[in-house]
């Protein structure tokens, strides 16, 4: 199993009414539970370690983890709000308003976080949930606790715009790379983090010096490099008709771990052996993931079947 840790929330997604006046759709969302929802569909068995409302919007978040086959028990249920994620959309980009004053997914402590994850092979952490506080201090201390127990993977999927602290933010990511085994950042939030300037490969390889034994570069239409010990090997992008973005990075993710966990490779020896076919196929999957999904509305990530799987 994998346990994905982080936020949940309804993204307000801009629409057209029957009478032609702008409008917001309410959908389940949140980069962490999108990957959940994502792994469900693959196949693979997972559950999502996170905070729900039990408010309505909270229920539709449970009713959409149930329908895609995704384990809620680890979840802590309060009657705070749910968080919301106003999106705006430009070109098929997607940009993002958060709303998560006192919500059940930011007031999150340590204590509500499973206090056993089982045998669960892979700890997946990232998302706005690395943000905000309490709840990014309880997930920063999850992972720093199973670390050494099981596959720790990280994709912060910065947003700059919710961050106040980019200091304190900057230090608490370095200090989860540290941890993990597997690293995914796109090149947009690999130069917000450690400079502008310098070429992308250098700043990968930086990665790898501070303890992952993969990471992911992934640069939209341009494809994705994984980054380990043996070398760097660029997988290109599915060709899609991009309907937006939402949801896409998110299915990557969810597309590599299934990749790897379908391949017996998702333990610490298998990360850290892994070869140039291995890697591919894992990456391969989630660039595959990612294209069906960037082809429909919202973050709608594709089942085994719509794969061949």
């Amino acid at each position: 199993m994998i346990i994905c840790a982080g936020e949940a929330l309804i993204d307000m997604l801009p629409r057209r009414s029957a009478d032609g006046e702008s409008c917001f759709a309410p959908i389940p969302g949140g980069a962490v539970f999108n990957t959940a929802i994502a792994l469900g569909r693959l196949g693979v068995p997972v559950g999502l370690a996170t905070g729900i409302s039990t408010d309505l919007m909270g229920q539709r978040l449970i009713e959409a983890l149930e329908t895609s086959h995704v384990d809620h028990t680890p979840a802590h249920r309060s009657d705070r709000p749910t968080t919301l994620a106003f999106v705006e959309l430009s070109n098929g980009q997607a940009s993002y308003a958060f709303y998560d004053e006192g919500t059940a997914g930011r007031m999150l402590s340590p204590d509500d976080l499973p206090a056993d994850l089982g045998d669960a092979e892979a700890l997946f952490i990232g998302g706005i949930s690395l943000v905000s506080e309490p709840c990014a201090s309880a997930y920063e201390a999850l992972a720093t606790r199973e670390a050494g127990n099981r596959v720790l993977m990280i994709d912060p999927n910065i947003r700059p715009g919710f961050i106040t602290d980019s200091d304190a933010y900057r230090a608490r990511i370095d200090r989860l790379i540290g941890l993990a085994d597997i690293v995914k950042l796109s090149d947009e939030d690999l130069r917000w983090l450690y400079g502008a300037e310098a070429p992308l490969d250098t700043l990968a390889r930086q990665i790898l010096d501070m303890g992952p034994k993969l990471f992911c570069l992934t640069e939209g239409a341009d494809g994705v490099t994984g980054y380990t010990a043996a070398g760097a090997f660029r997988v290109a992008a599915e060709k899609a008709e991009v309907v937006d973005t939402v949801g896409a990075g998110d299915t990557f993710n969810a597309g590599l771990l299934a990749g790897l966990f379908r391949a017996g490779k998702l333990d610490k020896d298998g990360i850290a052996a892994l070869d140039e076919a291995a890697l591919r196929d894992a990456i391969g999957l989630g660039v595959r993931a990612a294209a069906v999904t960037v082809a429909r509305a919202g973050a709608n990530p594709p089942t085994a079947s719509d794969l061949g799987l």
